[in-house]
């Protein structure tokens, strides 16, 4: 799962003006996918390119016991949960940023073959949607709509940069399915990967300039917007 990975986050923020701004929600969705590839640029967790190991994707996630356990993800989740409250005092923020990171975990163990761990040991789980596109494709962009529509109608502001943010999303989205597959698995992919998430946190961060909640008012819609 690529994008399908942001629809928690748009829920979040959409569900109260107390969670964090969809920039920070962006970061802690896609949070887990940050640490795996950091770790694997230094040989910490590693995964390998196997044409046909799954249908949709052929990445054979075989050592990711840090970032891709429950242990590891709820462990992330806390950290970032910390720094959350840390930086506001809110516990509400804190609590939807905690959410927002572990739900990578389980939208990962839907999608994912068996790679996924419950604190690092050999038993592996996943459902493998991989393996079944008919289902995986739609699934992810059904949730992602869902979420998005949820976050439109919970907030007021200028459609035009949520939009430009779901396009660009979608597009990434498309190039991840029925691009040219990778060939490798290098630090060259691991950086394009990173790119791309950096690159709709970047406009995640912009949108939510754009964008208040509707039970937000008068003079507190200025502070809302920063």
């Amino acid at each position: 799962m690529f994008i399908g990975h942001f629809a928690p986050a748009f829920i979040a923020r959409g569900a109260t003006e107390e969670a964090p701004k969809l920039g920070l929600l962006f970061i802690a969705a896609q949070l887990a996918d940050w640490a795996l590839f950091l770790l694997a640029i230094v040989g910490i967790e590693k995964l390998r390119i196997v044409p046909g190991f799954t249908e949709m994707v052929p990445l054979d996630l075989y050592h990711m016991p840090y970032t891709h356990s429950l242990l590891g993800t709820a462990v992330l989740a806390l950290a970032f949960a910390a720094l959350i409250w840390f930086l506001t005092r809110n516990m509400v923020a804190a609590t939807w940023t905690g959410i927002v990171v572990l739900s990578h975990w389980v939208l990962d163990l839907v999608t994912h073959a068996p790679d996924m761990t419950i604190a690092g040991g050999d038993q592996k789980y996943g459902f493998g949607l991989w393996d079944s596109p008919m289902i995986a494709m739609p699934l992810e962009i059904g949730l992602v709509l869902f979420a998005y529509w949820f976050y439109i109608r919970r907030t007021k502001g200028p459609l035009v940069p949520p939009l430009i943010l779901l396009g660009t999303m979608l597009v990434f989205q498309a190039i991840n399915w029925f691009g040219p597959p990778p060939t490798e698995a290098g630090i060259g992919f691991y950086l394009t990967a990173m790119l791309g998430f950096a690159v709709l946190t970047a406009m995640a961060f912009w949108v939510q300039t754009t964008r208040w909640h509707k039970n937000t008012v008068g003079l507190a819609v200025s502070g809302a917007r920063r």
